[in-house]
């Protein structure tokens, strides 16, 4: 340290502003996944406040400590002050993957918030070790999975669930939810400069959220909260092993895991390149290795999201951030959620001022798909929605029936039938976008062997449930098991598939 400075090495005063806008993005998360749990499934306040939303920031207190020392080490080896450290935080698509593909559907199918939540616990814990495992071949898997068929499943949760589901929040309380989703788009997509540099996601948010306290003082509007009104309470994230007596009730979720630690695999990839292009030179085994060590603790401590690192470093390196923000990331969040403080906020942040920013992450995420693979890829991320369209429609239709007092048995011929199609195609349906995708631009590269190679993975798949399960849980299942004709029909189906793309590129080769 030189004569006379005040700050040590490692900190300055650029990382308040990065502290800022990484602290408030893990919270937002923490506060959108309480209040989805709470509000859309109806889970016990208690368990989502105190053990599933301490958990997972656990997982975000162990990354950010981690990186804090991986640039703290990086900068000592240089000699350099001006090392930034990694971003780190809760992965947002895994976060609405989880919630409507595992957490919110277990819910509903047993009934019991308890297992649902041990059930979240085990397919996080998974993820983590697959990445773990991932890590070491992080680059292989990179240059397997092409980069339009990933993005496109990603884009199908985006779209349908992360932006369009929220949207139903904005207008079930416009007077507050149209207004916050103003501020978002014109602060974060129009990049209007707020007074005194105020981030758009917190104006937007304290925006809407100010408009229902006062229409509440005076008596007006009956919109409520997602959840009840909570103190401060003590709730350390304990390491369980409680989730292991589950994993078979967790089975039929866990196709899940693949595709979203696929993705942050190839994320921390892309964002440890990102990071040396910056001048900050990284490992990225050392990367990825702690984001799969993060997210196994997270489920352990019953967190039910995975992490990764984000996406931002060079933005966070112009501010002129070095350690400090993602230190004290790591203590605001991890410690704030031990002791209570996201609890506190969940009960005092209405849904509908946080919902337009679900709604922006979903713009940008689905945007992302298109704007970062070639034009001619465009039909292969489309069609990586229709599965994703399939789920959205289940999830509605299952809560109309509920609404209704109604089981599908109780439907007509042609209600139940086309209930089953709708099931077997939602089922899964981040598996079959991703293989759909990665099928389809293998044809429109003109590799038809490597396309018929992707639609026999789509076989296998689909005999043992991975997809197109046309179990109401969507359970996985073993071939020979007794009273399942559909997927033998549907495996047959894509063999036949992948037979005629093999004709097809040998009289193409032929001619």
């Amino acid at each position: 340290m030189t004569r006379g400075r005040r700050l040590p090495r490692w900190l300055a005063p650029g990382d308040w502003n990065a502290f800022f806008g990484l602290a408030l993005d893990n919270t937002t998360q923490l506060v959108i996944l309480s209040s989805l749990l709470i509000g859309v499934f109806k889970f016990p306040p208690d368990l989502v406040l105190h053990r599933m939303v301490p958990g997972t920031a656990a997982g975000v207190l162990i990354g950010d400590l981690v990186y804090t020392a991986f640039a703290i080490r990086l900068m000592r080896r240089t000699g350099r002050d001006d090392v930034t450290a990694m971003p780190f935080g809760i992965d947002t698509p895994s976060l609405f993957g989880l919630v409507f593909g595992v957490l919110g559907p277990a819910m509903l199918l047993t009934g019991d918030p308890e297992l649902a939540w041990k059930i979240g616990m085990t397919v996080t814990v998974a993820m983590g070790a697959l990445k773990f495992v991932l890590s070491f071949a992080g680059d292989h898997v990179r240059q397997l999975v092409p980069r339009p068929a990933l993005l496109g499943s990603l884009a199908g949760v985006a779209a349908l669930l992360i932006a369009f589901l929220p949207a139903l929040k904005v207008f079930a309380d416009p007077l507050v939810g149209l207004i916050s989703l103003t501020i978002v788009l014109a602060a974060l997509l129009g990049q209007v400069r707020l007074p005194w540099g105020i981030p758009g996601a917190f104006a937007a948010v304290l925006a809407g959220s100010s408009i229902f306290w006062i229409r509440a003082a005076a008596g007006a509007g009956s919109a409520s909260l997602a959840a009840p009104a909570a103190a401060l309470a003590l709730a350390i994230p304990w390491p369980t092993l409680s989730w292991v007596p589950v994993i078979s009730e967790a089975l039929p979720y866990l196709s899940l895991a693949v595709p979203f630690a696929l993705a942050t695999v190839i994320g921390g990839i892309d964002n440890t390149e990102s990071a040396i292009a910056a001048g900050d030179e990284y490992r990225a085994r050392d990367i990825l290795l702690t984001e799969a060590v993060a997210t196994m603790a997270a489920g352990m401590c019953g967190g039910v999201i995975q992490n990764t690192p984000y996406i931002g470093h060079p933005a966070y390196k112009a501010m002129g951030a070095r350690s400090g923000y993602t230190l004290a990331t790591a203590l605001v969040v991890g410690v704030g959620a031990g002791v209570g403080l996201i609890s506190a906020l969940v009960s005092v942040v209405p849904e509908a001022a946080v919902a337009p920013i679900l709604v922006f992450i979903g713009l940008e995420i689905t945007a992302q798909a298109f704007i970062a693979s070639p034009p001619r890829y465009a039909p292969a991320i489309v069609i990586s929605l229709i599965p994703a369209t399939a789920a959205l429609l289940l999830i509605e239709v299952d809560q109309f029936l509920a609404a209704a007092g109604r089981k599908v048995s109780e439907l007509t011929v042609q209600g139940q039938a086309a209930f089953g199609t709708l099931l077997v195609l939602g089922n899964g349906f981040v598996v079959t976008a991703l293989l759909w995708g990665w099928a389809l631009v293998s044809i429109i590269d003109g590799r038809l062997g490597r396309a018929a190679a992707v639609f026999g993975g789509c076989a296998a798949a689909t005999l043992f449930g991975l997809m197109h399960s046309p179990l109401p849980s969507g359970a996985v299942f073993w071939p020979w098991q007794p009273g399942q004709s559909e997927p033998f029909l549907l495996a047959a189906a894509y063999g036949m598939g992948a037979a005629a793309l093999l004709l097809l590129g040998r009289m193409r080769a032929a001619s």
